[in-house]
């Protein structure tokens, strides 16, 4: 697998190295002429110096035969340029971007980033598992982010607690495929009972998910 990697700050390089580690092809360009040399040092010639955003260096980089291009800059505009140059002029069919401000991931979507990472939001979910157990919590992105992996663990105080999967009116095209209960994983169906202590796992398209926070 061929990756390329444009941004050379503490995410790009750290990334370099675990593919490099997972014996992944890689190159990381990086547009600071001083950065890129002294990655040079550390990581040797997977290096390359210019922006990612011109297509002179997507050429050289060799975008054209790319399996993923992942856009990790710490500015959201190049990392989108650079995505959509990569889908559109190179035919790269992953593309996966960094989005320093979380306002920004819906455009990321809608312009057909295959992937989008957001420290913000991650960081916001683990904290928000901590201290609301009775909330849906996102854990992935599916079909170009219009499908959301998603769970909560129920307590008493949830209005799904103690109904049957068949008596809840779940949204359109929304899936309970799992469960969690004590140590062990249960497949559900309609006469599965939840109970406080659950936690159930869903697939739900995005823009129901603040419905299946009112059911849960």
């Amino acid at each position: 697998m061929y990756v390329v990697i444009v941004g050379g700050g503490k995410v790009g390089s750290y990334l370099a190295k675990r593919l490099v580690g997972a014996k992944s092809e890689v190159l990381l360009i990086e547009k600071n002429r001083e950065v890129a040399e002294d990655l040079r040092h550390s990581l040797g010639d997977i290096v390359l110096y210019g922006d990612g955003c011109e297509a002179q260096v997507q050429k050289t980089a060799g975008f054209q035969r790319a399996d993923v291009v992942a856009a990790v800059t710490g500015e959201d505009e190049d990392n989108l340029i650079v995505c959509q140059m990569a889908k559109n002029t190179w035919g790269v069919q992953r593309t996966v971007a960094r989005v320093n401000d979380p306002s920004h991931a819906w455009l990321f979507r809608e312009l057909g980033v295959s992937a989008t990472v957001s420290a913000t939001d991650v960081l916001y979910n683990l904290i928000e598992q901590e201290i609301t157990p009775d909330e849906v919590i996102p854990l992935a992105a599916l079909r170009l982010g219009n499908i959301e992996v998603v769970e909560v663990t129920l307590t008493s105080r949830s209005p799904a607690t103690g109904k049957k999967v068949r008596d809840l009116e779940l949204p359109p095209k929304t899936n309970i495929i799992w469960l969690l209960r004590g140590e062990e994983g249960l497949l559900v169906d309609g006469e599965t009972t939840l109970q406080s202590g659950d936690t159930v796992v869903m697939l739900v398209p995005t823009e129901y998910e603040a419905a299946l926070r009112e059911i849960f």
